[in-house]
């Protein structure tokens, strides 16, 4: 599992992230705002509050937390099976 080591905020409701093996990208969250639990970001002071959890996820106050292996799949542009090399033996059903 991976863990976001900083992070920050950007303008268009994006995240600067560094991961703990030295990655480092940007992850563009807009069409999430408004949505949900997202509509928390409608305001952009409150989506500049972003922190790192305890587990190297994002999160907002107690009301959002975002998994970092997810954050690292969209700043590496890899697949599940890439990071977690067990999924690939996993057998498919028709």
């Amino acid at each position: 599992m991976r863990r976001v080591l900083n992070v920050k905020a950007l303008p268009g409701y994006r995240v600067e992230l560094e991961f703990d093996d030295g990655v480092c990208g940007v992850v563009d969250l807009s069409e999430a705002v408004g949505k949900g639990v997202f509509a928390l970001w409608s305001n952009p002071l409150l989506f500049e509050r972003v922190r790192i959890g305890s587990s190297g996820e994002l999160v907002w106050s107690d009301r959002i937390d975002l998994c970092p292996d997810s954050l690292y799949l969209k700043v590496t542009g890899k697949k599940p099976e890439d990071i977690f090399p067990a999924l690939r033996d996993q057998p498919t059903h028709a």
